[in-house]
């Protein structure tokens, strides 16, 4: 299943591996590792953030999503299911529309 993960990122802990040099590293080595099919890094609510999308065969991955974020940089992280526009046209909203109205 296709999941928008967010995830924030204490300024501490990010202010921390910038100056040691190894914020780079880090977020390549995690990405490296979970593979999103996206990810895009800006500011939310005035933290550093990330929004990607990843893959989610099965709920037995969501530690291997979050964890490297949790113990890497102290970060929170939420799943989110989402659909491309493909998705929801096969939906069946129509269906749906005629049964609850």
């Amino acid at each position: 299943m296709r999941m928008l993960m967010t995830v924030t990122i204490p300024h501490h802990t990010f202010n921390a591996a910038v100056k040691d040099g190894t914020a780079g590293a880090k977020i390549g080595k995690i990405l490296e590792a979970i593979k999103p099919e996206s990810a895009y890094f800006t500011d939310h609510h005035g933290h550093r953030s990330a929004f990607l999308v990843v893959n989610l065969p099965d709920a037995t991955k969501i530690p291997a999503l979050a964890e490297p974020w949790f113990l890497t940089f102290e970060a929170d992280v939420q799943l989110h299911a989402c659909m491309t526009p493909e998705d929801l046209q096969r939906a069946g909203l129509e269906n749906i529309g005629k049964q609850w109205c």
